[in-house]
């Protein structure tokens, strides 16, 4: 029972982890750009809340609200200011800005909040959890998780496959060159796109702050990180991948702990390899989105 309680457990901790990745699998999916600031991003997302909270009053489930809007914005700057140059300039270019972005982060936040952590509470929701007997149980707040979690990825997908913008998004993936022949501005496409792709992470920042119990500067070095792995377990441009590869990622890490509490991260990154070696394209891994 114990170790059937520790799958369950990394299953619940998969949700934090897919959330996180679903934004950077929506832009490498349609712009092919490794954002390596998407861990700094989800921190920022995360500061946002706490922030609006602790000075403004503002109820915590407004200050998501708050979070995604203001992250989403700053999207659409980065992307209509910076990346659509970096993009005319080379495939390195884009990589290089968002690295840019990642130093930049954390270091205004140090300057602005200092290395202390900013606490976002949620009261007994942090706590509570459902007995499921045997031993097992389920928190509330993670179940919420990846409740929110399977939500994002299948609004994206009705979003992708469903809406005229969705589908513009998918052939602007497959071929920019043929989408400007009919008509289309791919730059506003892709602004589009980093504004649902930096809320997502915003959201996926709450969360994961309201998780912990508060948020650090430099805490996105460890989160882009676990983003990564899960979007290339589950397999690159693939939602759903990203969802199975969260899961992947959490039981592993979650028994890795069952085993020694030394080892969760470590497990995390023997499972990351493995699937690497034995199926590099991932789990789900197509060449477009999926």
């Amino acid at each position: 029972m114990t170790w059937l309680n520790a799958i369950l457990q990394g299953v619940l901790l998969g949700g934090i982890f897919a959330m996180a990745a679903a934004g950077l699998s929506l832009v490498f999916g349609v712009m092919r750009i490794a954002n390596l600031a998407h861990g700094d991003l989800m921190i920022l997302g995360g500061y946002v809340a706490s922030v609006t909270a602790a000075h403004y009053g503002v109820p915590v489930p407004v200050t998501i609200v708050v979070s995604m809007v203001a992250v989403g914005a700053l999207g659409y700057l980065v992307q209509r200011s910076m990346l659509d140059r970096a993009m005319g300039i080379g495939e390195l270019a884009p990589m290089l800005v968002t690295f840019g972005i990642s130093v930049i982060i954390p270091n205004v936040l140090v300057q602005v909040f200092s290395s202390d952590a900013q606490p976002l509470p949620i009261g007994s929701l942090g706590t509570a959890s459902i007995d499921l007997g045997g031993g097992l149980a389920i928190g509330w707040f993670p179940l919420i998780t990846v409740a929110a979690a399977v939500a994002v990825l299948s609004s994206l997908h009705l979003f992708l496959y469903r809406t005229q913008p969705g589908r513009i998004v998918r052939a602007t993936s497959d071929d920019r060159a043929v989408v400007r022949l009919m008509g289309v501005d791919n730059r506003r496409v892709y602004a589009l796109t980093s504004v649902i792709a930096f809320a997502t992470v915003a959201l996926a920042g709450v969360l994961y702050t309201m998780r912990q119990g508060g948020v650090t500067p430099f805490e996105g070095q460890l989160t882009v990180l676990f983003a990564f792995e899960t979007v290339i377990i589950g397999g690159l441009g693939s939602l759903w991948g990203t969802l199975a590869g969260g899961v992947v990622l959490g039981v592993a890490q979650s028994v890795g702990a069952q085993i020694s509490p030394d080892l969760p991260l470590l497990a995390g990154h023997v499972v990351f390899l493995l699937v690497l070696v034995f199926r590099p394209q991932g789990l789900f891994g197509r060449s477009v989105l999926a």
